[in-house]
Order: structure tokens, then C-alpha cells, then sequence
């Protein structure tokens, strides 16, 4: 497997950090640069989607409660823009927020929660590494190098512990795996899976960024898999790479094909 990841590796012309590890162990089974701290896009979706979770459920908040959506908070490309809404449930906002990567819903619980708030959090689970420094397609502080960031580390730790289900109640860990259950950007690790195959996960994209991690319920062996490309200049050939390092895992993990090795 190892060396069928390499040669994938070795075709590429940008940058990829990896890790593969069995869902409730501790130790990895492949990794590349897990490290190396970069641009974390949307996959910071992850943490502040459990760091809303984490809140209400100690607050003893409901996910029927109505948020004002600013329209300063609307950005292109969104469900919420498309339908101009004023108003959301956190429920909503949280679904929205992950299965299409919504970045207005996403706007909308940063300022529910801060960003003094949501660091503090990341802190607390152990994600050292990875910090909320902007709302999204806030480009002007992107440019002023306030950037969110995470490392492959990092999300492996994140994941791990949603697996177990360690972060939150057994209510809200629940939830938080099937909204992640629920992604409906699937172009990336599921690009090249013929069978029908429960993933809990998130992508990340921008312009030079692409990224898709979470974990990958088999009938063999529950797995986490993250594949996090940099410095590309072509999104769907950073999509190819991540669905052909995806298939070389799944074929070995899940169904024990020796020709994948």
C-alpha cells in the first residue's frame, strides 16, 4: 500500500500531506508531512461544528434556537444566499454549514461563538496547531496573513475522537457523525468507490487547496483517512490524486486486495 501511495505521490506536481490510521487505535499507519502546518480551508468547519455542540449542550441551549443572519455574513455560493434567509436554527445552520460547505452558515456561528471562544475550544480538545483567524472569504484578512490552519496531525486526533465519541455526549457525538455522514461533496475521497460506503467527512478548497479527511466505516475495518494538497493550480487533479490515494486504501483496508499493495 505504501508504495502504491508513493508512486501516486511522485506523479504530482504540488504538495500532499497524508495520514491512514485504524479509526480507534492511537498509531498510524502511513503518514507524509503530518506536521507541517497549512491552510486548513474548510475542514475548520469540523471543530466549530463540535464547539457549537459542546456549547449548547452545556448551556443547555436548544438547536430549534433562531439566529439573525447579517447580511454582511452572505457570501456567493450558498444556500443561505440563494435563498436570502434572515433568520436560521442552529440546527440548520450546523447541516448547512458541512454537507454543502455553506460559508454564510458558517459566518453566522463564528459570531455566535467568537473567535476567542472557538481557539480556546480547539485548544481544550488538544488541536494545538489549529486556529480560526478569519471568517470565510474574508480575503482581506487572508491578505493581511490571517489565514486558518490546521495540520494532518491534527485532524487525525480531531477525527479519532469523534469516532470514539469522546468529545461530546453520546446525543451530541451522534449528531456531530451523522451530519458529517451526510456530506454531499463526494468528489474527492469517494470519487473512484463503487460500493455504497458510509464516510464521515469533510472537504476543504481554494484556489491552491485541496483537502478531504474523515473516517470510513467498512465492513472489514473502520478507518481514518486524510489526503491534504497544497500549491496546486488545478482543483479537480488535486480531486483525482485524493480519489486515487482513497481507492489504494480502501481496496487494502476494506477488502484486503493484495493488489493494491
Amino acid at each position: 500500500m505504501e508504495k502504491a501511495i508513493r508512486d501516486v505521490i511522485a506523479k504530482v506536481p504540488y504538495n500532499v500531506k497524508l495520514i491512514v490510521k485504524e479509526a480507534g487505535a492511537n498509531q498510524f499507519i502511513f503518514t507524509k508531512d503530518k506536521d507541517e502546518i497549512f491552510s486548513s480551508a474548510s475542514l475548520i468547519k469540523v471543530p466549530i461544528l463540535l464547539a457549537v455542540l459542546d456549547y449548547i449542550d452545556n448551556e443547555n441551549k436548544s438547536l430549534d434556537q433562531i439566529l439573525k443572519v447579517a447580511p454582511e455574513n452572505l457570501v456567493d455560493f450558498s444556500v443561505l444566499t440563494e435563498l436570502q434567509v434572515e433568520e436560521c436554527t442552529l440546527h440548520d445552520l450546523l447541516v448547512w454549514m458541512i454537507i454543502t460547505s455553506d460559508n454564510s452558515a458558517t459566518n453566522v456561528l463564528i459570531d455566535y461563538m467568537g473567535l476567542e471562544k472557538l481557539n480556546q475550544y480547539f485548544k481544550k480538545i488538544g488541536l494545538t496547531e489549529t486556529k480560526i483567524q478569519r471568517k470565510m472569504m474574508d480575503f482581506v484578512q487572508m491578505e493581511r496573513g490571517y489565514d486558518n490552519i490546521t495540520t494532518a496531525r491534527e485532524m487525525a486526533t480531531l477525527f479519532t475522537a469523534i469516532y470514539r465519541k469522546e468529545l461530546l455526549s453520546t446525543k451530541y457525538s451522534e449528531l456531530a457523525i451523522h451530519i458529517l455522514s451526510r456530506q454531499r461533496i463526494v468528489d474527492s475521497l469517494k470519487r473512484y468507490m463503487v460500493d455504497d460506503v458510509k464516510i464521515a467527512h469533510k472537504t476543504g478548497s481554494l484556489d491552491t487547496v485541496e483537502h478531504d479527511v474523515g473516517i470510513v466505516y467498512s465492513n472489514n475495518k473502520d478507518y481514518i483517512i486524510g489526503v491534504f494538497i497544497t500549491d496546486h493550480n488545478d482543483n479537480e487533479a488535486a480531486k483525482r490524486s485524493i480519489g486515487k490515494i482513497s481507492k489504494i486504501v480502501y481496496d487494502v483496508l476494506s477488502k484486503g486486495r493484495i493488489d493494491s499493495l
